[in-house]
């Protein structure tokens, strides 16, 4: 098949984002967005008006490429530490590995403080993760989580602000990254190199924000062309034990606080629908997800 075809294939799988659902931030009925919501967490659908400009956006992606266009050698002076913080290179995660036989052909970059690294790299870092997140961080990716669970919360038939306890979301802990997809020219069987596995994030809540290159599969069975700024609204891995049961992109992780005790919500179970996950520390889930995604350290002892 030609690149042409297959072009063409791929757009006519692609459906209109109008059908998608759209929940609008400043939109003032409630409860509209809370049924907005449900129907998004049951298919699929965008967060728009979220309130972050589109020069933020630009200029934070601009430094990302700029980053990811480095040679290796450079980028691995930052590799990550124990907490997953800085550079993690292609193949280090396998979140399918029924599917996969080596890791995701994706690499990232989440802060962490630089000792040995040049000058220009150590500037880009600073520019993206302090510039950029101070401006981003003053519109506050924290405030549109916190307006998802409130209309996470009504959706569930909980009060608004359960989600917001100092138990919860009291000290939240957040996470801005840099992620950058290889071109893949040939693509197979799904066993073997894909972009990413199927997986669900095991955070509470993603924002992924796309620079409006296909790639990232937002419906779970049908292609939809991402919506350029509009911010992709993940529930994550944390709700799963609630609820009871290429390209580049900046992903924004939400997590409860590290000692918060996630278990399943009152409204999710009965005396018929018994709690299918035990309660579990935030901080133990965090850890045990993080060590089977991720390559051992050991892999990476000759960049040490």
């Amino acid at each position: 098949m030609s690149e042409m075809e297959t072009k063409t294939q791929v757009q006519n799988l692609i459906i209109q984002e109008s059908l998608l659902t759209c929940i609008d931030l400043a939109n003032s009925d409630l409860h509209q967005s809370v049924l907005l919501l449900k129907q998004a967490c049951l298919d699929s659908g965008f967060l728009i008006n979220h309130g972050i400009s589109e020069e933020v956006m630009d200029k934070a992606f601009e430094k990302s490429k700029k980053f990811f266009a480095f040679p290796l050698e450079e980028k691995m002076k930052v590799l990550k530490n124990k907490k997953h913080r800085g550079y993690i290179p292609l193949y280090d995660q396998i979140p399918d590995p029924e599917n996969q036989v080596q890791g995701t052909c994706n690499q990232f970059l989440t802060s962490k403080k630089f000792v040995e690294c040049s000058q220009i790299i150590r500037d880009t870092f600073f520019f993206i993760l302090k510039g950029i997140t101070k401006k981003v961080t003053t519109l506050d990716p924290k405030r549109i989580c916190k307006a998802i669970a409130k209309l996470l919360a009504l959706a569930l038939d909980l009060d608004a602000d359960y989600f917001d306890s100092p138990e919860m979301l009291g000290k939240p802990i957040s996470t801005l990254r840099l992620l950058h997809y290889e071109v893949l020219r040939e693509i197979g069987s799904l066993k073997g190199n894909i972009w990413n596995g199927a997986h669900s994030d095991y955070k509470m809540m993603t924002l992924i924000a796309t620079d409006g290159v296909l790639g990232l599969q937002i419906c779970k069975d049908r292609n939809a062309k991402p919506q350029k700024w509009e911010y992709v609204p993940s529930i994550e891995g944390y709700n799963m034990i609630m609820f009871n049961f290429r390209y580049t992109l900046i992903p924004f992780f939400l997590e409860p606080n590290h000692d918060c005790i996630i278990e399943c919500l009152p409204t999710c179970q009965s005396e018929n629908n018994l709690p299918k996950f035990p309660a579990i520390k935030c901080w133990t889930h965090l850890t045990q997800r993080y060590e089977e995604v991720h390559s051992n350290f050991r892999s990476y002892e000759k960049h040490a």
